[in-house]
């Protein structure tokens, strides 16, 4: 799998720390920087075409016609795509951006899907998340796609913000479903401490989030979006048959990716962990002067940080990444790739959950996943099941 992070977006949302700048001026030099990084770095995913191509950010749909093309290119001539495979290939979008122009750029590229991000179709909370879009915009950015022949749409939802209503989430998810986009992905509005948003309801401003809240609206979106015939398969991921997103479905079953451009993360599939420089300029600076893969490599800290991973730590993301899923955790499974001892461990560890309800065990006994009262729950019921360095 093949991730493209584009570190741009227009204006900052209140609530966002992912790695982003709103200084366009050196766009060039980071996209030239990642073509690069894309050729340098093509030894470490298979020699084959990627299954899945991601464009996230940041905002993807900033890219321009000939930024795109040039990125395809790359991709096409170090093998990452092949057009004649069925390569997954989703780019973020804003709804702000899906002009007439942009919208003709996407329709004409290998992108077979949008990822748009509404967050909301309510004026107040689109202003509280200072989000560039209006309500207006959010409404028409899904007829206006579909109508230039995209057939695969995801849309972002947040709930529990502190505009949010009860009522205005129900009437977010009303729209949602009558717009009939094949996938949502729906979280909580989250605090973290250098956001704007963080300031603020650190400095008393507003605020903060409400537990109770989150459960109550988390519970109208699982009841609304599976009455309307969608796969929960994730916690915060919803998809009618067949359009579960591809890509990170491959993140929470441990496939190997890489990640490329500032800020991105890599993981071997095994126990090394990379994530690049979050700085555009010295990542351009230094990739300029990067001809090969040991020159990458000898860069170290000026371009990436890594870590390797303990079986510990790869059998508790293991049980956090497959407690989320709808699938849950086959014990045969967990045994065939961290060995009886472990799969004994969290069998036993499981037996409070059972007891509590909040873990049903499959007819055969092998399969856990969580019920309905765990999922509001599950960072819990995983940790109590971790194992540490001395198990």
């Amino acid at each position: 799998m093949l991730y493209l992070h584009i570190p741009f977006c227009k204006q900052a949302c209140s609530y966002c720390n992912f790695h982003f700048s709103t200084n366009l001026k050196g766009r060039g030099g980071v996209l030239s920087a990642m073509e690069r990084e894309l050729t340098v770095r093509r030894g470490e995913l298979p020699a084959i075409p990627a299954p899945t191509l991601y464009f996230g950010g940041g905002t993807p749909s900033l890219l321009t016609g000939a930024e795109l093309r040039g990125l395809f290119a790359v991709l096409e001539r170090e093998g990452y795509y092949d057009p004649a495979a069925e390569t997954e290939i989703t780019l973020e979008a804003n709804p702000d951006d899906l002009d007439p122009e942009t919208i003709a750029v996407l329709a004409d590229s290998p992108v077979n899907r949008l990822s748009i991000g509404i967050q909301s179709f309510d004026a107040e909370d689109l202003r509280f998340m200072n989000r560039a879009h209006s309500a207006r915009e959010a409404l028409t950015a899904v007829e206006k796609v579909r109508a230039a022949g995209f057939t695969n749409l995801s849309i972002d939802l947040i709930y529990g913000g502190q505009t949010t209503s009860d009522a205005t989430w129900q009437e977010n998810l009303k729209i949602a479903t009558d717009l009939g986009v094949q996938h949502i992905a729906s979280y909580a509005l989250t605090v973290e401490p250098r956001t704007a948003l963080g300031h603020r309801v650190a400095a008393g401003a507003v605020p903060d989030t409400d537990d109770e809240k989150f459960a109550r609206q988390f519970n109208l979106l699982i009841d609304h979006l599976t009455g309307h015939g969608f796969d929960h398969y994730e916690i915060s991921n919803f998809a009618r048959p067949g359009y579960r997103s591809r890509h990170n479905s491959g993140y929470w079953t441990g496939q190997p990716y890489l990640g490329v451009g500032p800020g991105a993360h890599s993981f071997d599939g095994a126990f090394r962990r990379r994530w690049n420089v979050s700085n555009n300029a010295r990542y351009a600076r230094v990739w300029a002067d990067i001809a090969d893969h040991s020159a990458f490599a000898a860069a170290g800290p000026l371009l990436f940080e890594e870590e390797h991973l303990t079986p510990t730590d790869r059998y508790n993301e293991y049980v956090m990444t497959g407690l989320r899923r709808r699938e849950g955790i086959d014990l045969n499974d967990l045994a065939q790739r961290f060995g009886p001892a472990l799969a004994d461990y969290f069998a036993g560890e499981m037996r409070t959950a059972l007891r509590e309800a909040t873990v049903e065990r499959s007819a055969g006994g092998t399969v856990y996943r969580l019920t309905r009262a765990g999922l509001a729950v599950a960072d819990g019921v995983a940790a109590a099941a971790f194992a540490h360095s001395s198990s």
